[in-house]
């Protein structure tokens, strides 16, 4: 359902509430009425989802240009039962450089009020206190500028708008030796070098795995080759070694590969050209001339580097030889589908690693151990799909895991998981199929590597990396599962109205030249102008209506012997700048996947209706 001329509706925004209060304010607690006159920008985010990450990315320069009129409030609303943590809460706010206020909303209230259906999802209030926008998923940042500029001049004319400094109040700086690590490596002679995200550094550590030898980065955001004190990161993560003794680095929120020599600290650039990429964009080709999408773990395996490409549930190559990269397994859509290369499915693979003739992988949001076969086949070890997770031992099929980002081969033939919200180390044996439980008390960790008879894992959330005995024996873990815990929409069974709700932007309009499309950045053709894919899980319960299509809305038709069950919808579309005099206009494009838990009852709605980007004007109390 698209309007390439969209009338501003106003709804009176809902007040924000949120059990775990009130982040990076100086312990000030905030209602709507104390932001009154100014524009506030709802991220509606949880600390798991790579999409999330991204528009924290996306909003940090709307945030410096409108400083004085503008508010972005971080509301953040848990997937996992982790995240519904306080502790953790706080550690990703520092974790990611969330440079403004958030609510910590556990129970997901604001979420219900604002009638949120997808992680991430912005919202758009204007200085009296109405919402005039609405957008899911990643790309809106432009739209939201220009909206942003349009209501200052409104309310500066109408004497509304109330400039000055905002309610951001940065925390302490604490003064660890590492500051939330991601990843580790096991070097040659013997030290350890470990991605230090938060401080955008690689740091090598003694044998010790303490000592601090030297640091290499400059510790700021950026993204420069050079020495060990003019390089630049931006959030590294996975690390792996060449046979020539480089270290390749998954520089994530540059959005490519590094490479370091241990010798002298130089770093260059690898692939990646910093800029993210989106569909439509080249696949394959010269390493520094692709986009790549938060790349977030690296492996040597079949004589290439293999990426754990977390920003677009894919798994790319790249070949130092020839110096390019390729996709080699995803389609770009979530979710877990088995089956050749080519037409599986991930969800923000977060962790490698490769014996001779498997490449693991730790599957962050499907709570899942995968792995891929010199044959091209992909297969799940432990998981089910998106929505099912917990701590659960024993047989392999019944196991489960929560949003695990790394995973080490042991000596003898298993697989170790950092088993990261469950503050776990794991043991699947591919000789038995069992699940067992090597350590627990550890925080978030990340990864791990072996160290002689000991492994060392990287306890991300306590700032350090801790080493352990491999045990004989498993510990006894109690059992818990669980899903997310986000209410079912009740709908009838039979025939739904699937509507995606897409306005563009004032001064654009929804594309109609294939031929002559470029994206924002030029030069880069897009492919159709819509696209919807559907889906469900179980698959029975969708009868008619499953695959992809150009339009955005749907009839589907709904299984009434399946009482329950999820509808995985994913759309994207692209608008363009709306100027006659350019044949080449300049195009963005909107894309967002949903999850939508939905419940089968003869009182239920008959349409549902997901915001991609504008308002849906046939929801109650617009005007």
């Amino acid at each position: 359902m698209t309007d390439s001329a969209p009338r501003r509706a106003r709804v009176r925004a809902p007040e924000l509430i949120g059990k775990g209060g009130w982040l990076n304010t100086g312990d000030q607690q905030y209602t709507l009425a104390d932001l009154r006159g100014r524009i506030v920008v709802l991220d509606f985010w949880t600390f798991c989802c790579i999409n999330c990450l991204h528009v924290l990315d996306e909003l940090r320069e709307l945030e410096e240009k409108h400083q004085d009129t503008l508010v972005v409030i971080g509301v953040h609303s848990p997937k996992f039962v982790h995240e519904a943590e306080h502790q953790a809460v706080v550690d990703a706010v520092e974790r990611y450089g969330v440079a403004h206020p958030v609510l910590d909303d556990p129970e997901l209230a604001t979420w219900k009020q604002y009638a949120v259906r997808a992680w991430p999802t912005l919202v758009v209030i204007d200085p009296e206190g109405y919402v005039v926008a609405q957008h899911a998923g990643e790309g809106h940042v432009h739209a939201i500028e220009r909206l942003v500029t349009e209501l200052e001049a409104e309310h500066e004319t109408k004497g509304t708008l109330r400039r000055g400094d905002g309610p951001y109040v940065a925390p302490e700086p604490e003064p660890t030796a590492l500051r939330f690590p991601g990843k580790a490596l096991l070097l040659p002679s013997g030290t350890f070098l470990v991605s230090d995200t938060t401080r955008h550094q690689l740091v090598e550590l003694a044998e010790d795995a303490e000592t601090v030898v030297r640091r290499i980065g400059s510790g700021t955001r950026g993204f420069a080759d050079g020495g060990p004190r003019e390089a630049s990161f931006n959030e590294p993560q996975g690390l792996a070694l060449l046979d020539d003794g480089s270290v390749v680095v998954a520089d994530t929120v540059n959005h490519a590969l590094r490479r370091l020599d241990p010798v002298t600290g130089e770093v260059t650039t690898l692939a990646g050209t910093g800029k993210q990429w989106w569909q439509g964009a080249a696949t394959s080709g010269p390493a520094r001339e692709v986009d790549l999408s938060s790349p977030w773990d690296v492996a040597v395996f079949g004589g290439k580097v293999w990426i754990a490409m977390a920003g677009v549930h894919q798994l790319w190559t790249y070949d130092p030889a020839e110096r390019t990269v390729a996709v080699a397994a995803g389609t770009t859509n979530e979710g877990l589908v088995d089956g050749p290369a080519a037409e599986a499915w991930f969800a923000q693979p977060s962790g490698l690693a490769a014996t001779a003739d498997r490449l693991w992988l730790a599957d962050s949001e499907t709570s899942a151990l995968r792995w891929v076969g010199l044959d091209g086949q992909v297969h799940t070890a432990v998981g089910t799909g998106l929505f099912d997770f917990g701590h659960r031992d024993g047989a392999a099929g019944q196991a489960l895991l929560q949003h695990p980002l790394g995973v080490t081969v042991l000596p003898d033939g298993s697989v170790a998981v950092a088993d990261t919200y469950n503050h776990a180390l794991r043991r699947y044996d591919p000789a038995t199929g069992e699940v067992t439980t090597l350590a627990t008390d550890l925080r978030e960790p990340s990864d791990a590597v072996l160290a002689g008879e000991d492994i060392v894992v990287v306890e991300s959330a306590r700032h350090r990396l801790t080493r352990l005995r491999l045990p004989e024996e498993a510990v006894r873990v109690e059992s818990v599962a669980h899903r997310t815990q986000r209410a079912a929409t009740e709908v009838i069974p039979g025939t739904l109205r699937l509507e995606v709700i897409f306005q563009a932007p004032a001064g654009q309009k929804l594309d109609t030249l294939p031929h002559a499309r470029t994206d924002s950045r030029g030069g880069t053709p897009i492919g159709p102008s819509t696209r919807l894919l559907v889906s469900a899980t179980p698959p029975e319960l969708l009868l008619k209506g499953e695959g992809a299509d150009t339009d955005l809305s749907r009839d589907l038709e709904l299984n009434p012997d399946v009482t329950e069950g999820v509808l995985h919808v994913s759309a994207m579309a692209a608008s363009c700048d709306d100027d006659p005099a350019n044949a080449y206009p300049a195009c963005h494009v909107h894309q967002q996947d949903w999850g939508v838990p939905v419940r089968l009852t003869e009182g239920g709605a008959d349409r549902l209706p997901l915001v991609l980007a504008g308002m849906d004007d046939t929801a109650p109390g617009q005007g």
